[in-house]
């Protein structure tokens, strides 16, 4: 879940243990551009009593400091998974299918059933359904099965002591000593992701302190242990994105054979009503929110799935920026709501990565930004293509083939 104070954590569970079925993708924590320089390095025992002033300054009990810091040390482990993030390469058909499987959305309809109380209270306080959080959920951990097996006290003061990002995760180790004063967490066996986030729905320490919601009524905010916890959570952190209640988020949609493309993606300036008007056709009919924002979104081309994701998937960005997981997950919710499954289309044959790679040079040497040359089909490479597809007499739908690859 990306984070106000810290955006996600480094791309941890999901893609570190996609094939067990569990997690979500995440990103470092953002910066505080107006931050001082973190102090990083050094004797260990030295650095800790400089978290532990600092976390004092910052109105923490020196007894919750010692009991937090006791004990710490470097994981090796954390550094070696910080400096060898994977790369994520699957079609949106390939992730979305593996993750919104039917296992996961019976599980979900459980869930849902199981606390339909804790999400109607959701849904009341937030405005945020109970099919956008239990998405989350089953993304982010497999509803709390797979939460990550690193000590998070020691991720923490391992991230913040090396001097890479220190800026970025010496204000989680702050927060977490304040969730041990609180008695939320058991610095000695509290585990969690390999970049300190915690729980069902993989929180930061910070986030944790500033939207967490103690949903069982036992005094505590424990989202690795509870359930009601981490559904209300989820809700008040998803409203703090910016979640309009009532309000659609993604809606799947049939496409003619003829339509500008060219502002087809995210960003776009069309209101949905506008796409309706050309012949783009919700698949349930509703044509309620024609007036919002409305962006086309095609994953995987013209020939493929198409979407309208309207302002609410904003909040899917915030959380995560990798397209494929947001539009999987906001996928995910429209089915826990009742949405059917989407109609593959057949999509044209897409790049494999050597080929994209060689298409990302391409574009570049053409003046394009497509950032790292990486053999993802990001958002700076689709913008790119959607221009080069334009100024070739193509369909501006940027989706990367073979065609559009010998034609440059």
């Amino acid at each position: 879940m990306h984070r106000s104070l810290a955006s996600r954590s480094a791309l941890a569970l999901l893609f570190a243990l996609a094939l067990a079925g569990g997690a979500a993708a995440q990103q470092a924590p953002a910066a505080d551009p107006t931050a001082p320089a973190a102090p990083c390095g050094g004797d260990l025992t030295a650095f800790l009593e400089g978290v532990k002033t600092d976390a004092v300054a910052a109105g923490a009990s020196a007894a919750a400091a010692d009991a937090a810091l006791a004990g710490a040390e470097i994981d090796p482990k954390v550094l070696s998974r910080d400096r060898a993030q994977g790369v994520f390469k699957q079609t949106f058909l390939e992730f979305s299918q593996r993750t919104v499987s039917q296992a996961r959305l019976d599980i979900g309809r459980q869930k849902m059933k199981q606390y339909a109380d804790v999400f109607a209270r959701a849904e009341q306080e937030f405005g945020v359904p109970s099919g956008v959080i239990t998405a989350f959920w089953a993304m982010e951990t497999d509803f709390g099965a797979v939460q990550g097996d690193f000590n998070t006290r020691n991720a923490l003061v391992t991230l913040s002591h090396d001097c890479r990002r220190p800026e970025l995760f010496r204000p989680q180790l702050i927060a977490l000593i304040e969730m041990v004063q609180h008695g939320d967490l058991d610095p000695a066996t509290n585990t969690g992701a390999w970049a300190g986030e915690i729980g069902q729905v993989q929180m930061l320490p910070r986030d944790i302190i500033a939207y967490g919601m103690d949903g069982d009524g036992d005094g505590h905010i424990r989202l690795k242990q509870s359930g009601p916890d981490a559904i209300l959570t989820a809700a008040k952190f998803i409203q703090h994105l910016g979640f309009e209640r009532g309000q659609p988020w993604l809606q799947e949609v049939t496409v003619p054979d003829n339509l500008p493309w060219e502002k087809s993606g995210l960003g776009g300036t069309m209101k949905a009503g506008e796409w309706f008007a050309l012949g783009v056709k919700p698949r349930d009919e509703n044509t309620a929110f024609a007036n919002l924002e409305g962006d086309l979104v095609l994953p995987q081309g013209r020939m493929g799935p198409a979407f309208i994701a309207y302002p609410n998937f904003k909040i899917y960005l915030e959380w995560n920026k990798s397209f494929i997981y947001t539009t999987s997950a906001a996928y995910f919710g429209t089915r826990l709501s009742g949405a059917p499954t989407y109609l593959k289309g057949a999509p044209e044959q897409g790049l494999a990565n050597d080929q994209m790679k060689t298409l990302q040079n391409k574009l570049q040497s053409l003046g394009h930004d497509v950032g790292e040359i990486d053999g993802i089909l990001g958002s700076g490479t689709r913008i790119a293509i959607q221009k080069e597809q334009q100024r070739l007499g193509m369909p501006a739908d940027g989706w990367a083939t073979p065609a559009l690859l010998n034609a440059l």
